[in-house]
């Protein structure tokens, strides 16, 4: 299908290029090695892929590119003649009519008729007799007792208009009646019913219909309305497919979460006493506005880096790809200094440990299961991935390294020591002690201060130069690793294609998307105490499930339609490279931030953080290694991920906590 990426693997003889496709790798890179002996060459192999338009192959080439964000959504409007008969079902009108053969009773059409049709067809019923009882209006209560019975049950039947001559509202007595009694009270219904059918998301068939009747029914004149059976016009009140379902280029979801962004910045900036919303309730709808922030951040890039040549695009998305995850931390560790509340930074190297480990395991794991499951087995480009698995090991070695260091040669401190006969530490008894609560002591000035804060700055000035250098290697010097090529039929050209989103638009919506999501995180950061004082959960817990995979579920998303797609390669890449930008540069931004504006941010992480980062880079890259994937993998790599969870919430709060 056009504008989904299709792995081809061709020969390719020495120095000659391939017929009919345009090469958009990043540089002109050799076309092979002068290797050949015995009329035998190396074999490369070659990915096309299938655009529509030459701003889509620039999002598709931008989705292998290192360091740039995967995004599966177009960024371009999309024919309907070339989409599927079930992609086609979805934006059509009810007032086209199709003939139908299939069954009218469904599970869809039944549930329909208990959650919206019984209450809809009584606001009719009821409306029709506030009618009649004006005289003036009888006309219209019989219009509404048509409608009542076509309401409990609209499958089968359609509306349409017997006078096609005045379709407007006629001057007269009968019609200010309704405009005055009838029309509101249903304008309510039929707006409830709307709404409701719209965030369930696979009941839009219904808020299409009431949306229609609303804007359309109502307003003609009562005598021009007709309901028959003879034809048929809502099908279904139910359709599965509606998760396909975009508006402007953002699918539906990501619009049905939006308002959670406007309901928190009201209660959260409003209601500073906690009236009308506890501090709970607050943190969670703060949170959860972050997901669809996150997803016009995602669309946002994309279609600018589609749009731009590569020196833009990069620049966008080493600016704006981890804007979320930053803010937050930032935030956090601001909040946490002004109130004297160190228990915020360790929720803050909770969150980093846990977006490392979620990329890392849970990412990838659920993205092979789920491809697993519907391709059997399924392969990519081990030498691609032997790119980012060493930036990985570079990666997680530079930001655990002043840990390391600081066990080595800092002093072991302990508290409430007791040897075994009960005696406390200033005993002269001899004999083993228990001791709680031990800690490397770093607060002396010679360690730290001379050892300890060099390095944390060297390490941080290391990590984004290697983040460089692994652009510049598979971008421009070693761009043939990704080898990709667009089928020159599919292109069509840039003049036509029609784009969600422009480049101002989307870099207004970029801005604004991020200043809410500051805003939202300021909000997440001041409810958050009352969660971390919950007593049977450790804010490890927290702090590595909520905090961190919550601004991931976008690329979460769009790693399992890349892998549903057969295209394992973009799955796993895309909680690589979040991994590697955790690692090379938030990390190194949160310390030269606590340089210029000390927060108190200390690049030193718990045993747990450690040994679970170190164990889980490895395992993942054992993984990889035979450039194969199936689900019994990805079963490992998820199993893995939930250990390392159970481990956390058991684990005890931190000492500063």
């Amino acid at each position: 299908q056009a504008g989904h990426n299709h792995e081809q693997t061709q020969d390719r003889l020495c120095g000659g290029p391939q017929p009919n496709s345009i090469d958009t790798s990043l540089s002109h890179h050799p076309v092979c090695p002068a290797l050949c002996t015995t009329a035998k060459c190396i074999i490369q192999s070659k990915r096309t892929i299938k655009a529509e338009n030459e701003v889509e192959a620039n999002k598709l080439v931008n989705n292998y590119r290192f360091g740039f964000r995967k995004w599966k959504s177009h960024v371009t409007e999309r024919p309907l003649e070339v989409r599927s008969e079930v992609v086609k079902e979805l934006y059509s009108e009810l007032n086209v009519i199709k003939p139908h053969s299939g069954r009218l009773i469904t599970c869809g059409n039944v549930a329909y008729v208990f959650f919206f049709g019984w209450w809809v067809s009584l606001a009719y019923f009821l409306v029709g007799i506030l009618m009649f009882v004006t005289i003036a209006g009888a006309v219209y209560g019989r219009l509404c007792w048509k409608l009542s019975s076509y309401f409990l049950w609209p499958f089968g039947k359609s509306i349409h208009e017997v006078l096609l001559i005045d379709d407007k509202i006629t001057h007269r007595f009968s019609t200010y009646v309704w405009l005055l009694l009838g029309y509101p009270p249903l304008v309510v219904i039929h707006s409830l019913a709307c709404f409701f059918s719209w965030i369930l998301v696979f009941t839009i068939p219904v808020s299409k219909m009431n949306a229609r009747t609303l804007g359309v029914i109502l307003l003609l004149a009562p005598e021009d309305v007709s309901v028959s059976t003879s034809l048929l016009c809502c099908y279904h009140a139910v359709n599965l497919y509606y998760y396909k379902y975009t508006v402007d280029g953002i699918n539906v979801f990501a619009v049905n979460l939006l308002p959670l962004v406007i309901v928190a910045l009201v209660i959260g900036y409003i209601d500073r006493e906690n009236q009308y919303a506890s501090s709970e309730v607050k943190f969670a709808i703060a949170i959860g506005s972050i997901i669809p922030l996150s997803y016009y951040i995602g669309m946002g890039i994309a279609s600018i880096s589609a749009q731009s040549n590569f020196a833009v695009g990069a620049v966008v998305n080493a600016s704006f790809g981890s804007i979320t995850e930053l803010t937050f931390y930032i935030t956090a560790l601001v909040r946490g200094h002004q109130a004297a509340n160190p228990c915020l930074q360790e929720v803050v190297k909770a969150a980093l440990t846990g977006t490392l480990l979620g990329c890392i395991l849970f990412i990838p794991g659920v993205c092979m299961i789920i491809g697993g499951l519907r391709h059997s087995e399924q392969t990519f480009n081990s030498r691609s991935t032997g790119v980012s698995s060493p930036l990985l090991f570079i990666s997680v070695g530079g930001v655990f390294a002043p840990t390391l260091f600081s066990k080595a040669y800092g002093n072991l401190v302990c508290e409430a020591c007791t040897n075994s006969t009960g005696g406390n530490s200033t005993s002269n008894s001899s004999g083993p002690f228990v001791c709680h609560n031990c800690h490397y002591d770093l607060n002396n000035g010679t360690l730290f201060h001379n050892h300890v804060e060099p390095l944390v700055y060297t390490v941080s000035a290391l990590l984004p130069i290697a983040y460089i250098i692994g652009l510049i290697f598979t971008l421009k010097t070693h761009s043939h690793i990704y080898d990709i090529h667009v089928g020159e039929e599919q292109v069509t050209g840039h003049h036509g294609a029609v784009v969600h989103w422009s480049r101002w638009r989307s870099m207004v919506i970029l801005i604004m998307a991020t200043v809410l999501t500051s805003a939202c995180a300021d909000l997440v950061t001041e409810n958050i105490q009352p969660i971390l004082n919950q007593p049977n959960i450790s804010q490890y817990f927290i702090g590595v499930t909520v905090l961190a995979m919550v601004p991931e579920i976008p690329e979460i998303v769009n790693g399992i339609q890349f892998a549903l797609q057969n295209n394992i390669s973009l799955s796993l890449e895309v909680g690589i490279c979040i991994a590697v930008q955790v690692c090379m540069l938030q990390i190194p931004i949160l310390v030269f931030f606590n340089a210029f504006y000390d927060v108190g941010f200390v690049l030193l992480f718990s045993d747990l953080h450690l040994w679970a980062s170190i164990f889980s880079v490895i395992l993942v890259n054992y993984i990889f290694m035979d450039g194969k994937s199936d689900y019994f993998q990805g079963t490992a790599l998820v199993v893995v991920y939930l250990i390392l969870l159970a481990m956390y919430y058991f684990a005890p709060s931190p000492a500063s906590c």
